[in-house]
């Protein structure tokens, strides 16, 4: 019987229009708000005016405003305190639920339900825990010790927000120190118990070294994730960022200056470099960091 296939052309333009979908995405969210918000940064930009051209204005402007500088300071104290209760705390949670034990999935869902729940549920959980008439100052009362202002204190509610931001993100970087827990060969673990080395040692010694790709890869997205919060600081601290407005994070700076109708679209965008550059530096400060340990 005759071969009734054909062999056809490829047209040099086929892997462009399999590309083309995914293409046409980056490019109309990302590229395009991308190239609008330097363009912008670089006008007097607002909510119902096209503004002009005013060059480095805004960022002359920005070294000069007081809130700007809150945010900064508030922002990289997120980082400070959040990233490294990440990169630790989910890799002794993954340690925990990783033995195969009865009643262990129940556990490992536990853990990763904060996860899945909407981060305003969470806030506003958090909100009536920590409040003044809320369930924690009440058992403080309860005990003698007296109320805590954890919703109107400066720094308190800041520490707050990071305790909602690390108890959220726990489950999330479990399941990813799960994974690379998985890739640890145990003969690892059986030699190091034969040369007599106890719990913590192995730990030290056999668990960080064979994970350290994975915890450079946590370091990283929570770095970013913590310099970039909003939604956990913005819910416990109201729209205003605290007493004061003390307690503002750049991407706060960011939503209440440029929203409304008199918002000022080109100082925010202005912000926003500033908050991507910020960004990129942490995560080539955890990559170079990374290479240094190679060597």
């Amino acid at each position: 019987m005759p071969p009734v296939s054909r062999v056809r052309r490829q047209l040099p333009a086929s892997p462009w229009l399999f590309a083309a979908p995914g293409l046409l995405i980056i490019g109309a969210f990302v590229l395009y708000p991308f190239i609008s918000t330097l363009i912008n940064s670089l006008t007097d930009r607002r909510t119902l005016i096209p503004g002009e051209f005013v060059g480095l204005a805004n960022y002359r402007e920005m070294l000069q405003d007081d809130m700007f500088w809150i945010g900064l300071r508030n922002s990289s104290l997120y980082v400070l305190g959040v990233v490294p209760a990440l990169v630790i705390l989910p890799l002794l949670l993954a340690l925990l639920v990783q033995k195969t034990l009865p009643g262990i999935t129940f556990f490992r869902s536990a853990f990763y339900t904060p996860v899945v729940a909407s981060i305003v549920v969470v806030g506003l959980i958090w909100v009536w825990l920590l409040d003044d008439r809320g369930l924690v100052n009440a058992v403080l009362e309860t005990i003698g010790v007296g109320r805590i202002g954890f919703l109107s204190d400066q720094w308190l509610l800041l520490l707050s927000a990071m305790t909602v931001t690390v108890w959220k993100g726990l489950g999330y970087y479990m399941i990813i120190y799960l994974a690379a827990l998985g890739n640890v060969p145990r003969e690892l673990h059986e030699a190091a118990s034969v040369d007599g080395a106890g719990a913590v040692r192995r730990f030290l010694t056999v668990t960080v070294p064979a994970v350290r790709s994975t915890m450079v890869l946590v370091g990283a997205l929570s770095s970013v994730a913590a310099f970039k919060v909003f939604s956990e600081v913005y819910l416990m601290a109201g729209p205003t960022g605290g007493p004061a407005g003390e307690d503002t994070t750049l991407v706060m700076l960011v939503q209440r200056t440029g929203t409304g109708l008199t918002g000022r679209v080109g100082y925010a965008s202005a912000i926003s470099v500033v908050v991507f550059v910020v960004t990129v530096i942490l995560m080539l400060l955890v990559l170079r960091a990374d290479r240094k340990e190679d060597r």
